[in-house]
């Protein structure tokens, strides 16, 4: 199919309300199309670039074909472009400073592709919070529509493959979120590491890792509380 059809058809009702919501996001389509081009390309300027001006452009709002590409963008190599891609995600799913709401196409898309991602993107998530703390927020938004990512979280937070800080704010989001299926997990992590500590008590010196782990039990310690609270 020639692209200029796609441009000329007569109406595109599926996408959102062209008299509510397009903001004159219509006349942009051909340069949208090019900036979701850019969004998958190989240079990661250009990618950062597309995705601000989506985000911007409000098309991610709108066209639930956009929302589902940004979605994909949340395992990309680079952190900066992610993070941009998580605020705008975040975003689809809150109301405008006028009260607005996404379309409702695109935050169903949204919610629906959430439902289906497991540890990469999770990971993925997470890893963009010690460079943007900032963001946290938004982390938290985008999982509590993923009712399954309590597990992940949670073998996150035990492996010992994972960084420290990244290990910190998987035991965060989970308290954040609320995943009370995760509370066995968290549970025993901390029997383990505490008793690896009061282990360490009557040595001498204790291996560098198994000092630097224990630092997780406050955290595993405030995301009980925050499960545990009413």
């Amino acid at each position: 199919m020639d692209i200029n059809e796609i441009y000329t058809a007569p109406v595109q009702p599926a996408l959102f309300n062209i008299a509510e919501d397009s903001s004159g996001l219509l006349e942009l389509f051909p340069g949208i199309w090019h900036l979701a081009e850019m969004a998958i390309g190989p240079d990661t300027r250009a990618r950062w670039v597309a995705v601000t001006r989506l985000y911007e452009s409000r098309a991610i709002r709108l066209l639930p074909l956009i929302t589902y590409l940004m979605a994909t963008r949340i395992t990309d190599p680079d952190l900066e472009v992610r993070a941009v891609v998580i605020k705008a995600l975040a975003d689809v799913l809150s109301p405008d400073d006028q009260g607005h709401l996404a379309s409702e196409a695109a935050r169903q898309g949204l919610k629906s592709y959430m439902t289906q991602i497991r540890t990469r993107n999770i990971y993925a998530l997470i890893q963009v919070l010690p460079v943007h703390n900032e963001l946290e927020g938004c982390v938290a938004n985008l999982l509590n529509v993923c009712p399954y990512a309590g597990n992940q979280l949670a073998d996150i937070l035990a492996s010992r493959k994972v960084s420290l800080d990244i290990r910190r704010y998987a035991a965060r989001m989970i308290g954040l979120v609320g995943y009370l299926e995760s509370i066995p997990a968290l549970e025993r992590l901390l029997a383990r590491l505490e008793s690896r500590v009061h282990g360490q008590q009557s040595m001498s010196f204790a291996p560098v890792e198994m000092t630097d782990e224990a630092d997780l039990i406050p955290d595993i310690r405030r995301a009980l509380a925050f499960l545990y609270s009413p």
